[in-house]
């Protein structure tokens, strides 16, 4: 059973004025997102001050992505979504020519001014790869394993290279996202369980293949407790200081520590354990309560978008972020293994960043699109 019931849904060719798309904007939208970067600016100036300038570049930078893209024509990111999926599949293969190497792992190319993780990118040209795919294809199509061999085709290829980097939370994030999507369109579910046990089946290859820190980290995750000092040291430190802050939180810049140099990484991965000591479960809560919020929106977008092709990118899109809360938040609470996976728009990074409101600006596009459109026609099946 399909999410998505009507497959006949398409976006009309019908040009807006720039007042329609400024009276289309959802401002609420851009305030949440926002408020989320103000509170991770301020995390950033707690735990060092140096990181708020080039953050704060990141986010009116991003911010005017955001905007263009958001008035961008929905039609011309379905015409090109295939371009910028191969565009983004040969950037990962430069990666692995010409990368840059950071932190033991080689995942970004440097273009001088900035430099720029392909693997991110590839989280938006994924989803408007399938997207594009899936646009206008029928339940028939669906069912049939031929025509679901070259989406899946689309899949693998990214995640093989992304894991050869390597860099298994982002192939994690495209595996997951990519499922979602396939259950989304109407994939039947005896496929997806053919797949886990064949999964299952080749994971002593799989970990034969994983490095030995990614093996470490997975024994880590079993086992914490087992090295706290070594491998375990991060989980352990990041559960001690979620734990310091108690109820109400140690208040601003005032967590011991983040602030003592017990968290590693405190700027990136595990800078939620540095607003958690600072302000508290309470604080906490209400973080998680605005990523909820976020998450809520790109559904109801979703859900009331009537292109089929919106519709997959909106959904896409979702999951794509709230898998970035779900699995840094697991990690941190040591629920999934350390695989460096950032905190949106709190987590310092200017590609990670980039790709996130690149995202939110493609919502907005979908949005904008879908409701004027809809407000002027009455129906997109009436015209």
């Amino acid at each position: 059973m399909s999410f998505f019931k009507d497959r006949n849904c398409y976006m009309k060719d019908y040009n807006l004025s720039l007042m329609d798309k400024i009276k289309g904007f959802d401002y609420i939208y851009l305030f949440f997102i926002s408020l989320v970067v103000f509170i991770g600016l301020g995390v950033l100036y707690s735990v060092g001050g140096h990181w708020i300038s080039k953050q704060s570049f990141h986010f009116i930078l991003s911010l005017g992505i955001l905007i263009v893209i958001a008035f961008s024509n929905l039609r011309l990111w379905m015409k090109y979504a295939y371009w910028i999926y191969g565009a983004a599949l040969l950037m990962l293969l430069a990666v692995d020519l010409v990368g840059y190497t950071g932190m033991g792992a080689q995942r970004w190319l440097n273009f001088g001014i900035m430099k720029v993780q392909p693997s991110e990118v590839m989280k938006i040209a994924l989803v408007l790869a399938l997207a594009r795919y899936f646009h206008g294809a029928d339940l028939d199509d669906i069912r049939s394993i031929k025509y679901t061999i070259p989406p899946v085709l689309m899949v693998v290829v990214p995640v093989l290279l992304i894991l050869k980097q390597p860099d298994l939370g982002t192939a994690m994030m495209l595996v997951f996202m990519s499922v979602s999507v396939f259950f989304l369109v109407g994939v039947q579910i005896w496929k997806f369980v053919v797949l886990g046990l064949a999964a299952l089946g080749t994971f002593p290859i799989i970990w034969s293949l994983l490095h030995d820190y990614q093996k470490r980290r997975v024994l880590t995750f079993l086992n914490p407790e087992k090295d706290p000092l070594g491998a375990g040291y991060h989980i352990s430190q990041s559960k001690i200081t979620l734990g310091s802050g108690g109820f109400w939180g140690k208040g601003f810049m005032q967590g011991t520590q983040s602030h003592l140099n017990f968290i590693p990484e405190k700027q990136t991965d595990f800078i939620f354990t540095v607003f958690a000591e600072e302000f508290g479960w309470i604080g906490s809560l209400g973080l998680i309560l605005l990523y909820i919020i976020l998450i809520s929106y790109g559904f109801a977008i979703t859900i009331k978008c009537q292109n089929f092709f919106g519709k997959v990118l909106a959904a896409g899109l979702t999951v794509n972020l709230a898998l970035y809360v779900f699995i840094n938040l697991g990690m941190v609470m040591g629920l999934m293994p350390v695989v460096g996976v950032p905190l949106p728009m709190m987590s310092y990074g200017g590609t990670a960043m980039m790709t996130l409101f690149i995202s939110f600006g493609l919502m907005e596009c979908v949005k904008i699109n879908h409701e004027m459109v809809i407000g002027r026609l009455g129906s997109i099946d009436d015209e």
